[in-house]
C-alpha cells in the first residue's frame, strides 16, 4: 500500500472528515489534501507519529489502522 492510501486509510478509520483531520493534528489543510492525491510524500515518521496518536487516544473507530507497512 503507498503512503497517500495509508494516511487516508489512517484518517477514514477515525471517522474524521479531512477539515477535522487537519484540525486535530495541526496539519494545513492543503498540505493533507496533497498527500492523500499524491502530490507530496509525507515523511514515514509524520505518518507512524500519526498512527500511534490515533492508536493511543482510542480514535480509530473502524479497526482497520495499516502498520505502517
Amino acid at each position: 500500500m503507498e503512503i497517500k492510501d495509508q494516511v487516508r486509510t489512517l484518517r477514514e478509520s477515525t471517522g474524521m472528515n479531512r477539515k477535522e483531520f487537519c484540525t486535530y493534528f495541526g496539519i494545513p489543510y492543503r498540505t493533507m489534501t496533497e498527500w492523500e492525491l499524491g502530490h507530496r510524500k509525507l515523511p514515514d515518521y509524520v505518518l507512524r507519529m500519526m498512527t500511534y496518536q490515533v492508536k493511543m487516544e482510542k480514535l480509530d473507530q473502524k479497526g482497520d489502522i495499516s502498520n505502517g507497512k
